[in-house]
């Protein structure tokens, strides 16, 4: 038996017993047990009083969410990906740079990043919403770990994206190579990932209080 499968099943005998959480913490790391642990394994039964006690819901993991959310977060990085390309196209041709002789509009590059986001970014919006009716339906799915790890994941791309784009942004002012288009594609850069990272900011707010 795992530890922690080994003192699980202690809280819930100690509680069974009338045992107070006091007791029971006190015996826990008198045993050498530490406090996040005791802590943990106390807190996964509800403080009703009800004999036997009464477990708290605990996160779950689910293969047909892993898949589902799988595909979400690929839609995702595809549609926030060819959102910045065509951005970024479409500042070459609206702020062209004269002295930069490898500044080109390629028309290859926009079809293609239309085309890649007419499928994911429908199939993205599509997904999220059933992600979200099913977790308003069903508020247990909003402790699903894979919806965590999901929203966790996308947090932290959404972070260093920006951390990368600021230091960017402050290398080419250093080095006064700020000019109006490199400027320009940092905000739409910006934007992109800080929408990014503002939703699933609530999101993961949200999983956390159902936890």
């Amino acid at each position: 038996m795992r530890p922690a499968d080994q003192l699980a099943q202690f809280v819930a005998e100690a509680l069974k017993e009338g045992r107070s959480r006091a007791e029971i913490a006190a015996a826990l790391q008198q045993a050498g047990w530490a406090q996040n642990e005791v802590t943990e394994a106390l807190n996964a039964w509800a403080d009703t009083g009800f004999i036997p006690p009464v477990p708290r819901p605990r996160p779950y993991v689910s293969a047909r969410e892993a898949f589902l959310y799988g595909l979400m977060f690929l839609a995702l990085a595809m549609t926030a990906w060819n959102i910045t390309t065509l951005g970024f196209e479409l500042i070459e041709l609206w702020l062209p740079d004269i002295a930069d002789s490898y500044s080109r509009y390629n028309v290859g590059t926009v079809r293609w990043s239309i085309s890649v986001l007419v499928v994911f970014f429908p199939l993205f919006l599509v997904m999220n919403t059933r992600a979200q009716r099913a977790a308003h339906a069903d508020p247990g799915k909003r402790r699903s770990a894979v919806r965590k790890w999901f929203g966790y994941i996308a947090l932290f791309l959404a972070a260093l994206t920006l951390l990368g784009d600021l230091i960017a942004v402050i290398y080419a002012l250093l080095s006064g190579d700020l000019t109006a288009r490199f400027f320009a594609k940092a905000v739409l850069v910006a934007l992109t990932a800080g929408l990014i990272f503002l939703y699933f900011s609530g999101e993961t707010r949200e999983a956390e209080n159902a936890s």
